[in-house]
């Protein structure tokens, strides 16, 4: 572990697999370019770690949901399009024209917003709304209003022009075809005009894995930039990811427990037989959930844990702060490695473990370690730590 926190519980972020992931996807979607989605945080691995990384392995861009994020890039030094996937507060407009960061547009007033504060010639992308029904413009009225654009706000330029697919990870599911159909449609009346911009976008991870038809220009690379697969139905197009980040912490005590004794809150776990039970120093104000604990009353799910190389069941709910499994007859001392995510000796537990035990999609899982977790960047081609935040 880096020597930038004294805490023992921190999370991995390993920036070789970011370029391996990197150079694998454009394998996949050439000659589209491939732009890094690294919105939230890199998806809870550090952005501008994980954009540096990106970059360096011949992502054409980066892709942000807020003006903060883009700006942060900026002052860390990173060059090229910044990309902001929505529109954003008007009071905002300044500073991200000074960042010089690409705003996504779909509404009038906000372009003419945008047009005022804007240079000449400032670069724009269009969204277009084709059933995913959060934002855009809808595809009856793109074509008509980048047409428009140019009297309403006339320091503005259209660089690009996209869709995002709601069901891309579903590669039986009718809605890709029928989002793509109504997209290809703007796009011939873009050209019928002559206002198709040089950049057209609509693959996400899922997309740009499972539907060669929507790769365009470029994709987004989000999820499956950090080594995560989109989703189950897609999981055979993303063997080739190396996942990025492990969630790891040490063992702070360690004791014996009796048989018929209990551990947690709730009191929900009761031990069958002697065993040894470690204390972690980690818990659901880090990001681990709660529910993740054993328990037969309070709707746990139970999850596993590795140490010594050997899967140890979490016991009794977690805590805020610590959580605690039982080891059996390992012999485990103070300062031991738990890995929570991540790999150890032959075995591996993903993200995607945890997201199937609580029902939901390993996004929430990596997005949901909390700023407690320093994220320590290591570099497994060097095998050197980086830097942690």
């Amino acid at each position: 572990m880096s020597d930038t926190t004294l805490r023992w519980a921190w999370a991995e972020v390993d920036l070789a697999a970011v370029r391996h992931n990197v150079g694998e996807l454009r394998r996949i979607s050439a000659p589209a370019d491939v732009w890094a989605v690294v919105k939230a945080d890199g998806y809870g691995h550090g952005a501008v770690d994980v954009a540096r990384a990106a970059l360096d392995a011949g992502a054409a861009g980066l892709a942000v949901a807020l003006v903060e994020e883009g700006v942060a890039l900026r002052d860390a030094g990173l060059p090229g399009p910044i990309l902001l996937l929505s529109q954003q507060p008007f009071e905002q407009l300044t500073e991200l024209v000074a960042a010089e960061l690409t705003p996504t547009v779909y509404t009038a007033e906000y372009a003419a917003a945008l047009s005022a504060v804007a240079v000449p010639g400032y670069p724009v992308h269009v969204k277009v709304d084709t059933g995913m029904q959060r934002v855009g413009v809808t595809d009856h009225a793109a074509a008509g209003f980048v047409a428009d654009l140019a009297g309403v706000a006339p320091n503005l330029a259209v660089a690009g022009v996209f869709t995002h697919l709601a069901c891309a990870d579903e590669p039986s599911n009718p809605a890709t075809p029928e989002q793509l159909d109504r997209f290809g449609a703007v796009l011939r009346e873009l050209g019928r005009l002559g206002r198709r911009p040089p950049l057209v976008h609509a693959a996400n991870s899922a997309g740009l894995l499972a539907w060669p038809g929507a790769r365009h220009d470029l994709v987004r690379a989000g999820i499956a930039l950090y080594g995560i697969s989109p989703g189950h139905h897609v999981d055979d197009l993303a063997t080739g990811l190396r996942p990025v980040l492990s969630l790891k912490a040490r063992v702070s005590h360690v004791k014996p427990v009796a048989a018929g004794s209990h551990v947690s809150y709730g009191w929900r776990h009761r031990f069958a037989a002697p065993t040894t039970v470690v204390t972690v120093p980690i818990g659901y104000a880090d990001g681990v959930p709660r529910r993740l604990g054993s328990g037969p009353a309070g709707g746990e799910t139970g999850a596993d844990v590795l140490v010594g190389g050997r899967r140890c069941p979490i016991v009794g709910v977690v805590t805020m702060d610590q959580l605690m499994v039982d080891v059996g007859d390992l012999p485990v001392r103070v300062g031991d490695e738990v890995v929570l995510i991540g790999s150890q000796g032959d075995e591996q537990i993903l993200a995607t473990d945890w997201a199937d035990r609580l029902g939901t999609i390993a996004y929430e899982v990596v997005c949901g370690i909390s700023r407690r977790i320093a994220r320590v960047s290591v570099d497994t081609d060097t095998d050197l730590g980086v830097r942690g935040t």
